[in-house]
Order: structure tokens, then C-alpha cells, then sequence
């Protein structure tokens, strides 16, 4: 019977606080008006540089991730001061696997692409793929991304 009522009490705790993080509904604000249709407009400059960048490819959490596990693995074998022996060549032997495992893990590149706009700013925009665009290109900007033409 006592179970019973606490999870009873479980429950009843449980709606009234979760029932305090419900927002009451409220119709939404009507007064504004916006405009009907959006105008919008590429933005059109010359490409000053293109660098590559590559992922973070230094194995660090490889050789964490690989040694936790080794050393996990490690103390499951022996007993003593064999349990102790094995965690170690374990937790060294998984690290160094780690490492090597995310070293031959290759990044996909990126590339900033800087351009000097008409209007004498610049403006720099990161991309998966230069698709053929080149330093002193004529380009255009449209919706955060660079096209040559």
C-alpha cells in the first residue's frame, strides 16, 4: 500500500512541476503589418582570395576515447597486481589505436571565400565547394553563398 502512494506522490509531483513550465496560449501580435512580398537582391564583387581550411585532424580525442576504453577492457582481465599490469597495457594500447584510427580519419575541406563587393566592403563566406570560381572572378552573393558567372 505504501508503494502505491509514493508513486502516487511521484506522479502528483511530477505534473505539478512540469505543469509550471507550460506557457499559456496567447494569440499572436496582429498589429504589425509586414510586406506582401520580399524584395531581395544578389549582391554582386570581385573574389580577392580563396583559402582552404582543413577539420582538426590531430587525434587528441582519439587517444582519449581509445586509451579510456582500453583501460576499461584492460581491467576486466587478472586479478591483483596482473588486474593493475593489464589496465595499463590496456589503457596504452587502445590510446595508441585511438590515435591512429582518427589520424586516417580525413575531414572534408572547406573554403573562405573573400570578395570585395561593389559597394568597396568585403565580405567573407565559408563553403563546402568553389564549383570553378577563381581569384578575380566577377561573382555573385545570393542567399550566403558564392556563384560565379
Amino acid at each position: 500500500m505504501k508503494t502505491n502512494h509514493a508513486i502516487l506522490a511521484t506522479l502528483l509531483t511530477t505534473a505539478v512541476l512540469t505543469g509550471g513550465c507550460a506557457s499559456p496560449y496567447s494569440s499572436p501580435d496582429t498589429s504589425q503589418s509586414y510586406p506582401s512580398s520580399t524584395s531581395y537582391s544578389k549582391t554582386y564583387g570581385v573574389v580577392e582570395s580563396i583559402d582552404v581550411t582543413q577539420g582538426n585532424d590531430t587525434g587528441v580525442m582519439g587517444t582519449i576515447v581509445g586509451g579510456v576504453l582500453g583501460g576499461v577492457l584492460g581491467n576486466q582481465v587478472g586479478q591483483g597486481r596482473g588486474n593493475t599490469a593489464a589496465t595499463i597495457v590496456g589503457a596504452a594500447g587502445g590510446a595508441v589505436a585511438g590515435h591512429e584510427i582518427e589520424k586516417n580519419y580525413q575531414t572534408p575541406a572547406s573554403y573562405q571565400i573573400r570578395v570585395r563587393l561593389d559597394n568597396g566592403s568585403y565580405q567573407t563566406l565559408t563553403q563546402d565547394s568553389v564549383a570553378g570560381i577563381q581569384v578575380g572572378n566577377r561573382v555573385s552573393i545570393d542567399n550566403g553563398r558564392v556563384y560565379s558567372y
